[in-house]
């Protein structure tokens, strides 16, 4: 008799070792997303969140990891305080810094393409990295230029360009430990 659940995800199936791993990086996410540090010269803060995301979706992958950051947001509009600050509800996600929540979706889905196509190559992976932070970068802006009633320079210059020595530092560690963790994984059968 067969005990393994499985859901087909169109030539790969996704089996209950993989929906249970991808709640596991859904669990780092909801730690780190709430750890946040306002700044005054912008509306937006220093999260963790993202490094949660950078970690994720190099372990998970495009389909696991953008599963995993959906269940992170979902949650939050359930009321669970993972968004930054120990905030949640759709409210957040209407405010300034919603069009960085919604664009984390956006990020785990190239990041995770990228973390797929060259994960035995550093470079390359980091290059679609950044380009997938820079497609969160641009969503997030125009959010908070609309909400702020800000111009698109304007937000730029508040919701990116403070974050950008950060986000390279979590995108690096993230990456970093996410390898490891991934091919250790990949060993185990876990994914």
């Amino acid at each position: 008799m067969n005990n393994t659940f499985s859901v087909p995800q169109g030539n790969r199936r996704m089996t209950v070792k993989h929906l249970a791993t991808a709640g596991l990086m859904t669990g780092v996410i909801c730690v780190l997303g709430p750890f946040a540090l306002p700044i005054p010269v912008s509306p937006v803060p220093i999260s963790l969140g993202t490094l949660g995301i950078y970690f994720a979706v190099t372990v998970l992958g495009r389909r696991l990891g953008t599963l995993s950051v959906a269940a992170y947001i979902l949650l939050g509009l359930a009321g669970l305080p993972v968004f930054t600050g120990f905030t949640s509800g759709p409210g957040k996600l209407l405010g300034p810094t919603g069009g960085y929540i919604i664009g984390y979706l956006l990020l785990a889905w190239i990041c995770g393409f990228s973390a797929d196509k060259w994960s035995g190559r550093f470079l390359p992976a980091l290059l679609g990295m950044c380009c997938g932070t820079c497609v969160l970068y641009l969503f997030g802006s125009l959010w908070l230029a609309w909400q702020a009633s800000l111009s698109l320079g304007q937000a730029f210059l508040a919701g990116v360009v403070p974050y950008i020595p950060g986000d390279l530092c979590k995108l690096a560690l993230g990456m970093t430990l996410g390898r490891s963790l991934r091919s250790r994984l990949k060993a185990a059968g876990l994914l």
